[in-house]
């Protein structure tokens, strides 16, 4: 009782139900724990570990879980200038990765070639992989990273589950 002699109720501890969907729960798992595969290959790399540093912490985003194996990882982050000869390399990485996958092209070389207008310099990674968001800049800051990150989360909260898209296709 309190001093007026009523019944504390305290709103944010009782009655407090949520009701959501099965597709739009694993959506809100999925785009909160992000496990990133870098993929550094130029300067945009250290923009990359930057980001993952105290001064930006990637952590708010569930993201600071950098794995190096493409089997334990559901993003790539290509950051830098993807040669010819590191092409293939970063597709075979691709392919081992688990679906459902996204991937960031961080920096102006990875999305466009950048400066290189050269034969050794594949010009842009979308050439090879699909890409969900693009990074401008040489080299972006890690703020951008981070601003791409949010992005793609919230591409990721809105994406349909496997299921729906088969029962789109079959109608």
């Amino acid at each position: 009782m309190s001093n007026s002699g009523e019944l504390n109720y305290n709103s944010k501890v009782e009655g407090n139900i949520v009701l959501t969907t099965l597709e739009a729960s694993v959506n809100w798992m999925r785009k909160n724990s992000l496990w990133p595969m870098p993929m550094g290959l130029a300067c945009c790399a250290i923009e990359l570990m930057a980001a993952a540093s105290s001064r930006f912490d990637i952590a708010r985003f569930g993201a600071e879980v950098m794995r190096f194996s493409p089997r334990q990882s559901d993003l790539l982050i290509v950051a830098g200038t993807v040669t010819y000869k590191m092409a293939l390399a970063t597709k075979r990485i691709y392919d081992q990765m688990p679906d459902p996958k996204w991937v960031i092209a961080m920096g102006a070389c990875a999305s466009t070639g950048g400066m290189y207008r050269s034969y050794a310099v594949l010009q842009g990674i979308d050439n090879l992989i699909p890409v969900d968001v693009y990074i401008s800049g040489c080299p972006p800051r890690p703020e951008a990273l981070l601003e791409a990150l949010m992005q793609l989360q919230n591409k990721i909260e809105t994406e349909k589950s496997l299921r729906t898209l088969k029962e789109e296709v079959a109608a």
